[in-house]
């Protein structure tokens, strides 16, 4: 007598697949484990019917379910995506990428896999951080970049694996509560915003799990992240030169600089963090102060007059693809709107910035941050954008990760566009644009009308702290936490007590800034 019995695995490709969230029901579980006693139960007829002896299971067995995979660490019921990356044994670089292979598992089953690019990313973070971030990217067999979708997101090839800075050494952390970077991209599409979307998973990587780490969209120009137009290098002249454009205010690391080096070379390259050239970037005309500088660009990386520049880089298009005349065109546009900043009488009704940029995006950008002190905003990890024909826009917002109740630069009661009050003379000073902005009386209306629209809604301090416990419910309730902080147990991390004092600051903060902004 024989039986022929076959399951396919169950595999469900990325595309239309949403990750589970706090709440959702486990009919999927239940699926998993019905099938799985199937499964046992038609095995033990078929072997009985043949007249074999019984398979004898061994200890390691004993808790694997058929079509299961041995993860490096116990994540019992979890219901946090579980990613596992193999690179066959080669080494992770700085650039560039090398191949290997991902796999999704959500409650211990495998939901999505690819082939895939990764590197190492970060520059500061990098450097002092054990736990690593990873760039990747989605591959076809022969190594060619292809679209894929995880988690329900749009279709992209480029993607983030971002864990919080931890130093195991020094006793570094950065983030405590793992959340940072998902509270403030959240709240930033709640107002309407585009911010990258958000998944926290656990991360495996050649065996050694890496504990908590949010899975996210790379900013970059597309329908579905950065809408803008597209801009050809051949375009010189007309109304597609006018866009669109990405611009980048920070540090030169992050680009294409000396991507050459071995591995080793980037623990260290603290030069390349202010390597300014005319290929990557453009200057302003203007001082930190707002007044014509006077002396040359692009000097040597921390020269005693640097803290003065403001730098604007080439993110789209990219340095080594945009032309000429593309580059004047968006010098030109900056430089147009600083003058007129500066020039306008605020005194009269009469406003000429307002014709080169769009007013509601920086208000929203300003609010964003302001609410999460994100202590590197508008100086550093700053993203702006003009499309074809359009104005200057603020955002997304990025880098989050010494903002909240950590970012000790700035007090808690003030503002983070003061930050030139509170720190002298970093290489990366606030421009003169957010202090000049908030001397406006027209900025300060429009800002107090869309404050007082935010705090009824989206801002409102119920649903700012509801936001944080759901997380933290999601994130403790599956055991994410401790599995985290046990892999990385060389720094002692209070959870709840860094809970409590990041609600204690967002409730503070968002009261403080009720005063502020209703005193404007």
């Amino acid at each position: 007598m024989v039986f022929n019995i076959h399951f396919a695995p169950l595999h469900l490709c990325g595309e239309n697949h949403t990750a589970k969230s706090p709440g959702r029901n486990k009919n999927s579980n239940k699926f998993q484990h019905m099938k799985s006693q199937l499964y046992l139960l038609l095995l033990a007829l078929a072997l009985t019917a043949c007249g074999d002896d019984p398979v004898t299971s061994s200890d390691d067995d004993d808790d694997m379910n058929p079509g299961e995979v041995s993860f490096a660490v116990d994540i019992e019921g979890s219901e946090i995506p579980y990613i596992i990356i193999d690179t066959e044994g080669n080494q992770i670089q700085n650039e560039p990428k090398i191949p290997a292979s991902m796999t999704i598992y959500e409650s211990k089953v495998e939901v999505a896999s690819a082939s895939i690019g990764i590197e190492f990313r970060g520059s500061t973070s990098f450097r002092l951080s054990d736990k690593k971030s990873f760039g990747i990217e989605t591959w076809d067999e022969e190594g060619n970049d292809i679209d894929m979708s995880f988690f329900g997101f749009p279709e992209e090839e480029d993607w983030i694996l971002l864990g919080h800075v931890n130093n195991q050494v020094n006793g570094l952390v950065f983030d405590r509560t793992l959340m940072y970077h998902y509270l403030g991209y959240n709240l930033y599409r709640d107002m309407g915003r585009y911010a990258s979307r958000t998944q926290f998973v656990e991360l495996e990587v050649n065996g050694d799990y890496l504990g908590v780490y949010v899975f996210m969209e790379k900013l970059k120009r597309g329908k579905d992240r950065i809408d803008i137009k597209g801009l050809n290098p051949d375009v010189t002249e007309g109304e597609e030169l006018t866009g669109g454009y990405i611009l980048k205010i920070d540090k030169t690391a992050g680009g294409d600089l000396n991507i050459d080096q071995p591995l080793e070379y980037f623990l260290n390259n603290w030069d390349d963090d202010a390597r300014y050239l005319p290929e990557n970037s453009f200057r302003s005309r203007y001082t930190i102060n707002g007044d014509l500088i006077d002396f040359d660009p692009y000097g040597a990386p921390y020269h005693p007059q640097m803290f003065l520049e403001t730098y604007f880089l080439y993110e789209y298009p990219k340095a080594s693809e945009i032309n000429e005349a593309q580059k004047a065109y968006i010098q030109d546009y900056i430089d147009a709107f600083e003058t007129a900043l500066l020039a306008d009488d605020f005194s009269t009704d009469v406003r000429t910035y307002t014709d080169y940029i769009d007013l509601d995006s920086f208000i929203d950008h300003f609010i964003l941050n302001e609410v999460c002190r994100n202590v590197d905003a508008f100086r550093l990890s700053t993203y702006l954008q003009k499309d074809r024909t359009g104005k200057l826009a603020m955002g997304p917002v990025w880098d989050l990760n010494i903002g909240f109740d950590s970012g000790d630069r700035i007090p808690w009661d003030d503002w983070v566009i003061n930050y030139n009050n509170h720190v002298f003379q970093d290489g990366w000073m606030m421009l003169f644009w957010w202090p000049r902005l908030m001397e406006d009386p027209i900025f300060r209306e429009a800002l107090k009308t869309r404050w007082a629209a935010l705090r009824s809604e989206v801002l409102s301090t119920g649903s700012i702290l509801g936001l944080v416990d759901e997380t933290v419910a999601y994130l403790q309730d599956n055991g994410a936490v401790d599995r985290n902080y046990d892999r990385w147990d060389g720094v002692f991390v209070d959870y709840d007590a860094s809970i409590q004092s990041l609600k204690d600051f967002l409730e503070f903060r968002v009261e403080w800034m009720d005063g502020e902004i209703g005193a404007l």
